[in-house]
């Protein structure tokens, strides 16, 4: 299975380079973030012209996460439910699906903006409570990929300035040890499969500041998958 993760930002204006990637790729699961679209204007029947059934979770403003797959879509669930508190209620941040007999689950983590914010101290505990929603919706045994846009480096191996992003969010222990909760209970960094000391390999580049022609990038988006799928 051939699965990628792509925060889109905005799919009304990505559409037509998203279709250009699926008809490349050979891109069995899409996951995508910050949709920007409500869930009646997500564009289904594109996607299902290249062959994917899609599922969407958006509100029109700056998240909303969709699935798209061309090896089944079941079992779909939004949001932590009705168990868990939602430390940012009311946005369109998790969609989780079966696809091809592997448990989805697509992330937009929250930015958290500035450290010691508001912004930052639930995006913190936004993470926690996605784990709590892992454990009770999964176990270790199972075959889950939890992918999409975690805001979080990972590593300084993960950005392209270490000194840069001192006092920045994305890079902070707390958050880092979030990751590294997530690796406890039993995902492992399937980048770091593949890649295991390679560094200046990004996934995000601030386009204001001219960052993708300087190659001063992030690696944020992540894929992070349990023993099963790490093992195949």
């Amino acid at each position: 299975m051939r699965l990628a993760t792509w925060n889109v930002n905005s799919l009304k204006a990505r559409l037509p380079r998203v279709e250009e990637f699926l008809g490349y790729a050979d891109v069995d699961v899409l996951c995508m973030q910050e949709t920007k679209l409500t869930d009646e204007a997500f564009p289904h029947l594109a996607f299902a012209a290249l062959g994917y059934e899609t599922v969407h979770h958006g509100q029109g403003r700056w998240n909303g996460v969709a699935i798209a797959s061309r090896v089944g879509l079941d079992d779909v669930a939004v949001g932590f439910g009705d168990d868990l508190d939602d430390p940012y209620p009311g946005e369109a941040r998790l969609v989780a699906a079966t696809c091809g007999g592997v448990s989805f689950v697509n992330l937009y983590v929250p930015n958290g903006r500035e450290v010691d914010s508001d912004f930052y101290v639930r995006k913190l505990a936004w993470l926690t409570t996605m784990q709590e929603w892992l454990d009770a919706k999964h176990s270790r045994a199972d075959s889950v990929a939890v992918v999409g846009d975690y805001n979080v480096a990972p590593a300084d191996i993960d950005v392209w300035d270490s000194a840069a992003f001192i006092g920045s969010t994305h890079v902070t222990p707390a958050e880092r040890e979030r990751i590294r909760a997530l690796e406890e209970w039993g995902l492992t960094d399937a980048f770091r499969l593949v890649f295991p000391d390679d560094d200046r390999l990004y996934t995000f580049w601030d386009y204001r500041s001219g960052d993708f022609h300087k190659h001063h990038g992030m690696r944020i988006d992540l894929v992070m998958v349990s023993a099963p799928l790490a093992r195949a």
